[in-house]
């Protein structure tokens, strides 16, 4: 069986430092926040190009302080991406703001900056792109409407870590942006983690009092706050996983070009061609069947279906956008909102991708996905 993503390979490679890291908290005795979670802030800052980072529990607890600190809540809205994990949106309805939805760039997946100024309102505050699978929205584009209209920047960099954008790094152009350190991110905590990340002092200090009661002294608490904490565990393990996410970035990286060569033989969409300055972080490895075809998703589902029988782990992210999720109906959106959202959603299908994944093993993923795409007629 060849996984989508192998966690366990990956602890293979570091499992001295890594249980060794973890066993000097367990002797400490320092188990919430604590000298590890603080190393760790510094060197990820020093990773993301600048900045205060606030260690979290998890990325939506890092989105939803980051609406909170910037004083985004009931009457405002947040223009956002449709094509994400529901988090994005999720954390957006914590705040009590409204979550207003703009279609996807058809070649990068991200929120299109060409959409935005139409759905800008009065009550518009913030815009919170979504950088998608590795590769980052058009931060430059979303910037300069940002700056047009007076709006706040919250990047929701969950999947980027490592991507780049004109030689800069994802977290480093919004007045905020927040990570997931989820077990099967490109950087990974052993459990449950995440982090804001800002340049504005005020919004760091906000963030850290909510995210421990709203304490900025013991007993002292100054904002009705949450128990965000991150474990000093999580931050002692990301340390050890921080050193070598450069490495592992150039090891997806060199996956998804042998998956390009062997695709492009195909009948099949594959992530499109970086442009200049761009660094995908290939977070996800997605590919798509002709929305051309006759029910797409009964052709995504028999590919899945025949990749999964050869002992091939390919998944979907994400097949529902969240404009027509069910827990969203109140929202208002109806099906063909979101044309490219949508379409996305019905063909998109991933491949197995981690820094571990070996050519023999991409080949293999290939030689099955052409015997899948072949018996549903979409092999060249």
């Amino acid at each position: 069986m060849i996984p989508l993503v192998d966690i366990k390979a990956q602890y293979a490679t570091i499992q001295p430092e890594l249980e060794a890291a973890v066993l000097a908290v367990l002797r400490s005795g320092q188990y919430v926040m604590g000298s590890e979670v603080a190393a760790f802030e510094t060197e990820f800052s020093n990773h993301v190009g600048g900045g205060e980072v606030i260690g979290v529990n998890t990325g939506t607890s890092a989105l939803h302080l980051a609406f909170l600190a910037a004083g985004i809540g009931p009457g405002d809205e947040v223009i956002t991406s449709p094509m994400t994990f529901v988090a994005t949106v999720s954390a957006i309805d914590y705040a009590g703001a409204t979550p207003v939805f703009v279609d996807i760039d058809p070649k990068t997946w991200t929120l299109d900056p060409a959409r935005i100024e139409a759905a800008i309102t009065p009550r518009t505050k913030a815009i919170a792109p979504v950088h998608l699978h590795g590769r980052m929205a058009d931060m430059d584009g979303i910037m300069a409407v940002a700056r047009a209209h007076g709006l706040l920047v919250i990047e929701d960099a969950a999947q980027a870590h490592g991507a780049e954008h004109g030689g800069r790094r994802a977290g480093a152009f919004g007045d905020i942006a927040c990570f997931s350190f989820y077990p099967g991110k490109n950087l990974g905590a052993v459990g449950e983690a995440g982090a804001a990340v800002t340049s504005n002092g005020e919004y760091a200090r906000k963030m850290r009092a909510l995210r421990d009661w709203g304490m900025e002294e013991k007993y002292v608490h100054l904002l009705k706050g949450y128990n965000y904490r991150m474990e000093n565990l999580q931050g002692a393990a990301l340390r050890v996983k921080l050193k070598r996410l450069e490495a592992w970035t150039d090891a997806r990286r060199a996956a998804a070009c042998r998956y390009h060569a062997r695709l492009d033989a195909l009948g099949l969409d594959r992530p499109t061609n970086e442009g200049t300055g761009e660094r995908h972080a290939f977070h996800i490895y997605a590919t798509f069947v002709p929305d051309s075809a006759s029910a797409p998703e009964a052709v995504r589902d028999g590919i899945l279906t025949s990749l999964r029988e050869a002992g091939v782990g390919a998944g979907m992210h994400y097949p529902i956008p969240v404009h027509l999720q069910p827990c969203f109906r109140a929202l208002g959106y109806r099906e063909g909102a979101f044309p490219i959202a949508e379409r996305f959603g019905r063909t998109q299908f991933s491949l197995p991708l981690f820094p571990e994944i070996t050519e023999e093993q991409i080949d293999a993923v290939c030689d099955a996905l052409a015997v899948a795409t072949g018996r549903q007629g979409l092999k060249r």
